[in-house]
């Protein structure tokens, strides 16, 4: 058990995170409070990047956990924090070492998060920014969430320095149809159950508008929640746009609610032989009903409640007094 929480707090990560976890809380904070993007708040970008400091290395988060800031700022712990600038440069790819001990060598870099879609991830794509600077991303295809694109030298320029750089950190939108996982793509397909026992034939529209058509073989069956894939149709691969990841396709059959009865003897013909249950003598017989996910829930609740009362003293129930 971790003696404080406070940096992981400041994170907004619970202490059970993993360093995946925590990579993408400091991404976010230290971008929305970056002071180029949030001149009012500078101790805000400092906290976020000593937290990220401390929880991104296995030795001083485990000091920090047992002996909570206190340790971490005693001694030999690693309580010299770096410049939270540095710290973000490295996060992001700047490089070019720590500034502690001497002047800056360069100016600030100027940092700009852009939003795009996934068809832009897919096909690359041009941007006009408020930088007025055009960003021709014609080697983007397969970039992937978080990466940057970084123009050496066009950053903010300071007397008797060497002008900082523009950095570009692609924010990447939600699709309404197809998720990204690394250079697959997942998205789900909703059958009607003829679909899934007859077979099926379903176009999809690409992310470069292309339609493909995709069919079972016949004789398959499509169960609930079976994945399939269609090879070569994911996300292209970064520098090598014509390898591409695999479309993952998952499935999810839609019941009908009832069906006539007279037609069940058809079904049953053509269905596998179900098997009859052995019923003992003087079995109870019972209906199926719909299940209530709310009604269960507030009589949970009333239980709990009720079984807090005969916990009271005496086994008296708390009642309201009477004017």
């Amino acid at each position: 058990m971790v003696k404080e929480t406070g940096y992981y707090d400041t994170l907004g990560v619970k202490p059970t995170a993993t360093a995946d976890e925590i990579k993408k809380a400091y991404r976010k904070l230290a971008l929305k409070y970056h002071p180029d993007k949030n001149p009012d708040e500078p101790e805000k970008f400092k906290m976020i990047s000593q937290a990220y400091e401390v929880l991104s290395d296995p030795k001083k988060r485990d000091i920090y956990d047992q002996g909570g800031e206190e340790a971490i700022k005693g001694g030999g712990s690693g309580g010299d924090f770096h410049n939270p600038f540095d710290i973000f440069d490295m996060f992001f790819g700047g490089g070019g070492g720590s500034r502690r001990g001497r002047g800056p060598s360069k100016g600030k870099n100027v940092v700009h998060q852009l939003q795009v879609s996934l068809e832009d991830l897919y096909n690359g794509t041009t941007r006009k920014l408020a930088l007025s600077k055009n960003v021709i991303c014609d080697k983007c295809e397969g970039m992937k969430d978080g990466e940057n694109i970084r123009f050496a030298g066009e950053g903010d320029q300071e007397p008797g320095l060497e002008a900082g750089d523009i950095i570009i950190i692609l924010d990447e939108k939600p699709h309404e149809v197809f998720k990204r996982r690394d250079i697959d793509l997942v998205m789900s397909l909703e059958l009607d159950l003829v679909e899934a026992l007859c077979g099926l034939q379903r176009t999809i529209t690409t992310l470069d508008k292309r339609t493909l058509v995709i069919s079972t073989i016949p004789g398959e069956i499509i169960k609930p929640n079976d994945i399939k894939c269609v090879m070569n149709e994911g996300m292209p691969m970064h520098r090598n746009p014509f390898e591409k990841g695999r479309l993952i396709i998952k499935f999810d059959v839609k019941f009908p609610k009832n069906i006539q009865t007279e037609r069940i003897p058809s079904l049953e013909k053509i269905l596998p032989t179900r098997k009859e249950p052995i019923i003992p003598d003087g079995a109870e017989e019972h209906d199926l009903v719909e299940f209530n996910q709310e009604e269960y829930q507030q009589q949970r609740r009333r239980e709990a409640y009720e079984d807090d009362d005969e916990d009271m003293p005496g086994g008296q129930r708390v009642q309201c007094a009477s004017h």
